[in-house]
């Protein structure tokens, strides 16, 4: 029963080349010559062999490098519509025959293992769930600029939405249609490291030119400390013995709300 329901489950990261502040960046060089994609990709078969990577881009020819690039790492790749990424992960979840989508969103190059692994090890014992996800600070992880985690949701979940509205936000932005129709769904969030209790100084996800070189600058500085075994509290240790990384990303913050 476990083989069969991680036969199902799978990351599905989402991901385009045109994105409106910083166009281009998962192709753009971040750390040693490798974009981000390569290795956020590189970390998940590291980390879970087991569980197959689909990579979510859109029809558009600007994401001809993604497929390509995808296809060379070894992920299934779907293209689907460029704005209604809800059709789009209905459509490749139907294709590949997973149940259970492990959204990863490509542009978090800090994404946290230890949290994945509790996430998974939480869903695989706990199907019931129609939607896994993290909750810091009283909200859910994913509307948040932290950038450390993923979120599990059901293909049945993303068909109910479907059929219940059709309103853009909901189509373009994934599980928003659960977290605030909670009667709806079955949800359960999970416990985040008390290191971020009550935070609001860490942004780690990358939008912006100005996120891509500090982040860029700081992934670099924690491999040279750690290695690729960096999760979320030795982030939050070196980012706060290094002031003005924190006052650049405060300006981020400011200028960047979710």
């Amino acid at each position: 029963m476990i083989a069969e329901r991680e036969k199902l489950m799978c990351f599905m990261l989402q991901a385009r080349i045109g994105s409106t502040r910083l166009p281009g960046k998962m192709i753009l060089p971040f750390f040693k010559e490798k974009n981000i994609l390569q290795l956020i990709i590189e970390k998940l078969k590291k980390c879970f062999p087991n569980i197959p990577i689909v990579l979510a881009t859109s029809i558009e020819s600007s994401n001809d490098a993604l497929e390509t690039l995808g296809t060379d790492l070894g992920c299934l790749v779907y293209r689907g519509s460029e704005n209604d990424v809800l059709s789009r992960f209905i459509e490749a979840g139907n294709k590949f025959n997973f149940s259970h989508i492990i959204r990863v969103c490509a542009d978090n190059p800090f994404l946290d293992v230890k949290e994945m692994q509790h996430l998974i090890k939480f869903a695989k014992g706990n199907s019931q769930y129609d939607y896994v996800a993290f909750k810091v600070n009283n909200e859910p992880s994913i509307i948040t600029h932290f950038g450390f985690w993923a979120e599990l949701v059901t293909l049945e979940a993303l068909q109910r939405i479907d059929s219940m509205t059709k309103e853009t936000l909901y189509h373009e932005h994934l599980t928003n249609f659960i977290y605030k129709n909670v009667e709806l769904f079955e949800i359960k969030y999970l416990p985040v490291s008390p290191v971020l209790e009550g935070r609001n100084d860490v942004r780690m996800t990358l939008d912006t030119f100005a996120d891509f070189e500090l982040l860029s600058e700081i992934y670099g500085q924690l491999y040279l400390k750690y290695g690729n075994q960096f999760c979320i509290d030795e982030i939050i240790i070196f980012l706060d013995s290094n002031p003005d990384y924190k006052r650049e990303m405060t300006v981020q913050i400011n200028n960047n709300s979710k």
